[in-house]
């Protein structure tokens, strides 16, 4: 058979035709659909630049076709929760991250042409902001999955947001916990303080089992046994809009490891019992608010609702305020509920508690988040005592 050639009398290969206005095509079958699919070009070696990009497609069991090649980041982002075996309230973190700092940049995008200096764009935009690292990366744990996604569907070959996050964002601010003195400084003043004294025992409980604020809020009575003196941490409560506008919700534990029985101390347990009184006082054992079927919370407003995550913080806030309006000599450190939990890590770590044992008990999922609390503890005592030696030298000279 005689091979065909184009009207310059150039051999055409096959699958390769010359139309009558002068154009070329190219129809070749894609091996993942099984179907018959064209493309187009004015000239010859046009047509034969996009044949190698095309078969390279093929030999490489890239998808091809319309429908993927107009996927976008955003459509593609949407997929992939669908696909995740993760909390609703995850979810609602994932969006909210996504629509901040994804949507209306690299989300419009097509997936098939993100390049890596697009990720790179976002990422030093977003460090321009002045987003931390840490922030930076939690984008990146969203972005880069996603794309890999693509990869693993053979949308595209390579993920263009690999290895690329690490030299965007600032260093974040050291989590300082309140020393030894600052500690009974800000209870003694909670303890004594007519309008703020009612919190006393919630602080005394937050210090002395360092529960995340989430897992604070949402303890009820059940899950405190008085009688074998234990905490049993079986749910966290937010307040978020899962679509259905803002409002409580029971949410799990923030991991597996969350899931867990904390012993209580004395101070701990008299804190309940003074809770449990505070809360007969003021009626609000007669309320019977409930959040997905959960009820009696340990912790309530006036109304008898559940007290929110935002309000603690708010409360420690307002102490600070108050205590520093008092006029002393050093002003008193801003304190969150995560200040109150990184306070208990830090004085378990201080009084040489068994690494392990304190992982649990925090509920890390990795004990290298627990390792840095020990390390940090480590490193000064190391230096306290190298200036110690020092100091005791130089009294020899």
């Amino acid at each position: 058979m005689a091979n065909r050639k184009d009207s310059r009398n150039r051999v055409l290969k096959n699958g390769e035709t010359e139309r009558k206005d002068g154009r070329y095509m190219f129809r070749y079958t894609d091996k993942k659909t099984g179907q018959r699919k064209t493309i187009y070009a004015k000239d010859l070696p046009e047509l034969r630049e996009k044949e190698k990009s095309v078969l390279s497609d093929v030999e490489n069991n890239i998808r091809t076709g319309g429908n993927v090649k107009s996927l976008t980041v955003n459509a593609l982002f949407r997929h992939y929760l669908e696909t995740k075996e993760i909390s609703e309230s995850t979810k609602v973190n994932y969006r909210s991250a996504w629509k901040c700092h994804v949507e209306d940049s690299i989300g419009q995008y097509k997936v098939v042409q993100v390049l890596p200096s697009d990720i790179k764009k976002l990422y030093s935009g977003l460090s321009q902001k002045g987003l931390a690292k840490s922030s930076i990366k939690r984008i990146h744990n969203l972005l880069h999955p996603v794309l890999e996604m693509a990869v693993d569907d053979d949308i595209i070959r390579k993920n263009p947001a690999k290895s690329v996050w690490k030299d965007y964002g600032h260093e974040p601010e050291e989590k300082k916990a309140l020393t030894v003195a600052q500690q009974k400084q800000l209870m003694e003043f909670v303890k004594s303080d007519t309008m703020y004294k009612c919190y006393y025992p919630m602080l005394t409980i937050m210090l002395g089992t360092g529960v995340r604020c989430g897992e604070l809020v949402g303890l009820t009575w059940d899950d405190v046994d008085m009688k074998k003196k234990e905490i049993h941490i079986r749910r966290t409560l937010v307040y978020k809009d899962y679509g259905d506008g803002l409002m409580l919700h029971v949410s799990t534990p923030k991991t597996k490891s969350g899931t867990r029985t904390i012993p209580m101390s004395d101070s701990v347990y008299n804190a309940f019992a003074q809770q449990k009184e505070l809360n007969s006082l003021l009626g609000k054992d007669r309320n019977a608010f409930e959040v997905e079927g959960i009820k009696d919370f340990v912790f309530i407003t006036r109304n008898g609702r559940p007290i929110l995550m935002c309000s603690v913080n708010k409360i420690l806030a307002n102490i600070v305020k108050a205590l520093n309006a008092l006029g002393q000599e050093e002003t008193f450190p801003s304190v969150s509920a995560h200040t109150m939990r990184h306070t208990f890590c830090t004085r378990m770590a201080e009084n040489g508690m068994d690494i392990k044992v304190l992982q649990y008990l925090m509920g890390h999922a990795n004990i290298n988040i627990t390792m840095q609390v020990y390390n940090h503890i480590a490193d000064s005592s190391r230096i306290e005592n190298e200036l110690a030696r020092i100091n005791a030298l130089a009294v020899n000279f």
